[in-house]
């Protein structure tokens, strides 16, 4: 007998003080990935690279900048609507969803993903809030 356990989808959100081509813009050109792909400063993201299009791929690297550590974060587009959303499913096999809204000169950034086993849902939580705060900041800077 086999029994399926359902993932936890956690989510993640922001506003963004700046209009949604420039937040689509920031989120997704792999210059502006580098400044911005890290939860907190002693770590980088020396390389990504986008195909952004359903079935593209997408791989950023991030690294302590120490050197003790990197990995690629990587997947494939499963759904791209221009300024709206992007839905992918990561090498992993967990699947994530990003919507942009509009409001006003502001977007809305919900950032909503399968947590995986091996770290609490908090802990992922705050990782992935901490990204997308650092994301918000560096957008709003530009």
């Amino acid at each position: 007998m086999t029994t399926e356990s359902k993932a936890i989808a956690v989510t993640v959100e922001a506003i963004v003080k700046a209009p949604v081509d420039k937040v689509w813009t920031c989120w997704n050109e792999p210059k502006h990935i580098t400044q911005w792909a890290f939860a907190s400063d002693d770590w980088h993201a020396p390389h990504a690279e986008n195909d952004l299009r359903k079935d593209g791929s997408f791989k950023t690297t991030m690294a302590a900048k120490d050197g003790s550590m990197s990995f690629d974060f990587e997947g494939v587009y499963t759904a791209v609507e221009t300024n709206k959303r992007i839905a992918y499913t990561m090498a992993d096999g967990r699947t994530v969803t990003i919507e942009f809204t509009p409001e006003g000169q502001n977007t809305r950034v919900v950032e909503t993903f399968d947590a995986e086993t091996q770290h609490s849902v908090d802990m992922q939580r705050a990782g992935w809030q901490a990204i997308l705060d650092n994301f918000a900041k560096y957008t709003e800077a530009q």
